[in-house]
């Protein structure tokens, strides 16, 4: 309880709600077309090209991701 007492303590052992609204899929771009490539320092990342973005962008609204961050 004593923890509680003040506002700053309380904001901090607030609890947080994290949802798909909150967040943005960030995208790897290519040039060219019908090209995926995959990003050696970064596993299961990969760069595509333009053709493909739409695809993605598609996933990530059915999943509930409003935005995308392109790269």
């Amino acid at each position: 309880r004593r923890m509680r007492r003040d506002e700053f303590s309380r904001r901090l052992m607030r609890e947080s709600v994290l949802t798909s609204n909150d967040l943005i899929y960030p995208v790897f771009v290519l040039e060219g077309s019908s090209r995926i490539e995959a990003v050696a320092s970064m596993p299961g990342v990969e760069r595509q090209s333009l053709d493909y973005l739409l695809k993605t962008a598609e996933r990530a609204q059915r999943l509930g991701v409003p935005a995308l961050a392109l790269f």
